[in-house]
């Protein structure tokens, strides 16, 4: 073996032991150095001129006292359970104030038990303060050297193929983005350049990392640079700005990826991790929602949560906005085991990851994941009786128009029949908070899925006018990204090669992302005082068309070209424009500027509503869809269907596609009648 082998064994030997340090060995190094400090802090404190003689007793019980203190405000605050591989400047500061602590109680002590009296002119007064800066100056550099070492074998264990990227946006996103490429080049990323529009940022350093230009240089740096990908960190942006750096990107040819919105990161921490391919919710990307997150967190905290339809995309979605509140427990419901269990899973995964974090000081919710089909109220009381609840979120329904038109029992039994099994066992056991998700198909339905949703909001309102509690519903439009939404649809179909199916050229919807429509569900859940609907601002609608034009564009396809678009007409119950109001509604605006209340909703219910919900209930599951559909026209306002099943006839003229209806019958008679 060579000299050189040799040496470098030696290096990586002595890298490793230093990587191997934990807490337990920081803690045997400590109680020798501060066995020691106060000899020499003693030795500076006299130039040298010490008599051993002279000062041995005291010296020691000194010892004694500082070696006590500091350990005892070390153990205490926490010191020996951090993790030094990725200590920061956090871990600095907070080192600093522990030991500024230490040296006022260690100067206290050794003020009052009377040392100073005791050695007259012999022992200086400020030796507690040199003790401490002595003891700190030894410490310190050993913890961070950890750190230190982690980044140098890094550096020399192997030798990592790096992408060169550029960082479109220099602020808190893009900075802590390039902070963890570079403490960890075994990702592959090595960022060269930011790109801000910010002119006082132009051509300073950020981490090493110069500022170069703002968007409209993005092609010219790309080639001067050798750039090989560009992530967008901006988070917070509107889409506006996502879609013009795109094409700005895309006119270069280089891979453009993207963090997703600032509410999509879970606890507000961007990772690496994080990057993906942008995504139509990005180019649709509105303003940040601002919320009283520390209110949200506040109702939230320490209460026993029921989460209905937790495995479904705003249900889940629910679970880990939910989950960052600190609830005591949180009750997964949901009918589909496979989706209950992913979310489970997800969230036991984070759980783990916060009890391994020393910084993490709140609650830890536990988790339970309770399979159960809201329609069986026997199985429900079996959650309540178990965990009594304080709160429930109320997101599992059917809400697939098509679907619902060709199998209204179903769309009742569910949405009507299980809100109604929810109700009567919130009131039952005094949940003191009842939060439904509803849609903007409630309002003047033609469907059967948005008139049997806005009977499950009447349910609400007389559960809330009965029990005084606080029991609300929150009606929004289509969630991007949702299952059985029309993007998930576009994307299997370009994956196919096309062609991408459109209804209609005109039809309209209003969007909204995931995690913004569930921040505003929880936001709503604060701020209601019960017997509400609280709807949410979506915006402005988009055309669907344009909608698929885009996801094509990011597919990396030309419209009509690779990918054609192809009209296929409007579907039983269709609308071409979705609408937000109601008429008799009262609306006003709310603490929130993105929500708006129905003043006046508990109002507006039927008096025969629990005898006409019976009865619906009944026709469903007696399977009579045309029983169901009459019931449903004399229940809900505006409500009115053009046909009987069976005897479909679309009228494309129209604004929704029809099926022609025969002569109406006594129907409250003809469903008794079957139910007994």
């Amino acid at each position: 073996m060579t000299s050189h082998s040799l040496e470098q064994k030696s290096k990586n030997s002595l890298l490793n032991t230093l990587l191997k340090l934990r807490n337990r060995d920081l803690f045997i190094v400590d109680i020798i150095v501060f066995s020691l400090t106060p000899f020499l802090a003693l030795i500076l404190c006299l130039d040298g001129n010490l008599d051993i003689a002279s000062y041995s007793s005291r010296l020691a019980s000194t010892t004694i006292l500082f070696l006590f203190v500091k350990l005892a405000v070390f153990w205490s605050f926490g010191l020996y359970r951090r993790y030094w591989r990725y200590a920061s400047i956090e871990e600095l500061i907070y080192v600093v104030m522990l030991m500024a602590t230490a040296i006022l109680i260690q100067t206290l002590l050794f003020n009052c038990l009377g040392y100073i009296q005791q050695v007259v002119n012999k022992v200086p007064q400020f030796l507690p303060l040199i003790d401490g800066i002595l003891s700190f100056i030894f410490i310190v550099p050993l913890r961070f050297s950890i750190r230190l070492v982690e980044r140098v074998s890094q550096w020399h264990t192997a030798f990592y193929p790096e992408e060169r990227v550029l960082i479109v946006g220099a602020g808190n996103a893009g900075i802590s983005l390039v902070q963890e490429m570079q403490s960890k080049p075994q990702l592959g990323f090595h960022p060269v350049a930011f790109i801000d529009d910010n002119p006082k940022k132009l051509h300073a350093y950020i981490r090493g990392i110069p500022v170069v230009g703002d968007r409209h240089l993005i092609p010219e740096i790309v080639t001067s640079l050798e750039i090989q990908k560009v992530i967008i960190a901006m988070p917070s942006v509107a889409g506006q700005v996502i879609r013009e750096i795109v094409d700005i990107c895309k006119a270069t040819g280089i891979q453009t990826c993207t963090l997703p919105g600032i509410h999509e990161i879970l606890n507000g921490r961007v990772r690496v991790e994080s990057i993906r391919d942008v995504r139509i919710e990005d180019l649709l990307r509105r303003e940040p929602v601002q919320t009283d997150i520390e209110r949200v967190y506040q109702f939230l905290k320490g209460k026993k949560v029921l989460i209905t339809g937790a495995g479904g995309s705003i249900g889940s979605e629910l679970c880990r906005q939910i989950f960052q509140s600190s609830p005591a427990q949180m009750i997964l419901v949901g009918h589909g085991e496979n989706s209950v269990f992913n979310i489970q899973q997800e969230l036991e995964q984070v759980a783990q990851r916060l009890k391994n974090d020393s910084k993490v000081q709140k609650q830890i919710p536990y988790l339970f994941a309770f399979i159960a089909d809201i329609r069986f109220r026997e199985r429900l009381k079996q959650a309540f009786e178990q965990f009594q609840p304080d709160v429930i979120f109320h997101a599992a329904a059917h809400k697939h128009v098509p679907l619902m038109e060709l199998n209204p029992p179903e769309a009742i039994t569910n949405n009507v029949l299980g809100t109604k099994n929810l109700l009567d066992l919130a009131l039952q056991y005094n949940v003191k908070h009842f939060v439904m998700i509803s849609t903007d198909k409630a309002v003047n339905p033609t469907n059967v899925m948005g008139a049997s949703k806005r009977v499950a909001e009447m349910l609400v309102l007389q559960a809330a006018r009965r029990s005084g509690n606080p029991y609300v519903t929150v009606r929004f439009g289509n969630v991007l990204g949702s299952r059985g939404s029309v993007v998930p649809t576009f994307k299997k179909q370009i994956a196919a090669g096309g062609p991408v199916t459109v209804t209609h050229p005109d039809i309209c919807r209003y969007f909204m992302t995931i995690p913004e429509a569930v921040q505003l569900v929880l936001q709503a859940a604060v701020l209601s005082l019960g017997g509400e609907v609280l709807m949410l601002n979506m915006g402005e609608p988009v055309k669907i068309v344009d909608l698929a034009k885009e996801l094509i564009r990011l597919s990396g396809y030309e419209v009509n070209k690779d990918i054609d678009i192809v009209f296929t007409g409007l579907r039983p119950g269709e609308k071409l424009f979705e609408e937000l109001f109601i008429e008799g509604e009262e609306y006003e605006p709310t603490q929130h500027e993105k929500l708006v209340v129905v003043k006046n909703a508990s109002n507006i219910i039927p008096e025969n509503l629990a005898s006409s919900v019976d009865c619906l209930c009944k026709a469903a599951q007696n399977n009579d869809p045309n029983s169901i559909l009459l019931l449903l026209e004399q229940l809900v306002p505006g409500y009115k269907p053009k046909y009987l099943q069976n005897n479909l006839q679309v009228d494309r003229s129209k604004n929704s596609a029809v099926l022609v209806m025969p002569t109406r019958v006594n129907l409250v008679a003809k469903v008794e009648a079957q139910g007994a």
